[in-house]
């Protein structure tokens, strides 16, 4: 029975180096040196990020996105360079690592090419800024006011306070129309009468309406003129400059002002009508 337990003993230990001691204590030593490296990296990757944060908010006119925006890609890159370092210290190929992670990432993006596209199109619109938050935009069929500007997708407030989310792909894809990306803007209005009236009374009317406007912007022009003459109606054209929070209240006002205005001075607003004729047959 000894001489068994005996044998048995010897043939374990033949499959045991005999330096086992020191292969565990390399291992043990190169995943608490992965582990410092791991940890220290992300703490320096960490302190990185946050100094770039700092110098970029102190850039003049630098958007706050495409600052949450580099400090994510950055932090990202670091923590990458950190795991492949602390990889390499266990003794793991980085290369074959990086050639499954490339492997990995084709994959992923031929997956999610639609998310990666809308992600481009973010990348676009902080860069290159059609607009910014507050703006009130006309894009992807979608008037509002800019509320937020994600990398994905970015989020109107339309006047009736609802809130749509647009992917960004969509956004870029077709015209972009920023409404108040200027301080001032033109009201442009059509006013007809009919062709009895007199033609430059109405247009005395129509510039006095226009210039007795406080928020009409009298030293940028008014223009009042004929502009067409049409089936029951000669046109005017009316156009005058205003300061851009004041647009719509003077548009609303002006017409207002026309109909009263005319109904006072006895000019008419024709509206379009049919004449019959009926023929009675002997």
């Amino acid at each position: 029975m000894e001489k068994n337990v005996e044998n048995v003993t010897n043939t374990i230990s033949s499959y045991i180096p005999e330096n086992i001691v020191e292969i565990l204590g390399g291992y043990a030593f190169s995943l608490i040196m992965a582990l410092v490296i791991f940890l220290v990296g992300k703490w320096l990757a960490r302190k990185i990020t946050n100094l770039l944060v700092t110098v970029l908010r102190k850039v003049k006119g630098m958007d706050e996105t495409l600052i949450k925006f580099l400090e994510n890609i950055v932090y990202y890159i670091l923590m990458i360079v950190v795991i492949l370092t602390a990889l390499s210290e266990l003794g793991v190929e980085t290369t074959s690592f990086l050639a499954i992670l490339g492997a990995a990432g084709l994959a992923i993006g031929l997956a999610l090419k639609d998310s990666l596209g809308n992600f481009a199109s973010g990348v676009m619109i902080i860069l290159f800024k059609p607009f910014k938050v507050g703006d009130v935009v006309n894009a992807a069929g979608v008037t509002g006011s800019v509320s937020e500007v994600g990398i994905f997708n970015s989020v109107f407030i339309t006047p009736d306070n609802q809130k749509i989310i647009i992917p960004n792909g969509a956004i870029t894809s077709g015209s972009i129309t920023n409404i108040n990306a200027h301080t001032t803007r033109r009201v442009d209005l059509v006013v007809g009468i009919g062709y009895d009236d007199d033609i430059k009374k109405a247009k005395e009317v129509l510039n006095d309406i226009v210039s007795s406007n406080e928020k009409v912007l009298v030293d940028r022009g008014i223009t009042v003129a004929v502009s067409e003459l049409a089936d029951s109606s000669v046109n005017f054209v009316v156009r005058a400059w205003v300061n851009t929070p004041d647009y719509w209240d003077v548009k609303f006002g002006l017409t207002e002002s026309v109909k009263l205005r005319f109904d006072e001075e006895n000019i008419s607003i024709p509206y379009p009508q049919q004449d019959l004729h009926l023929h009675k047959n002997d």
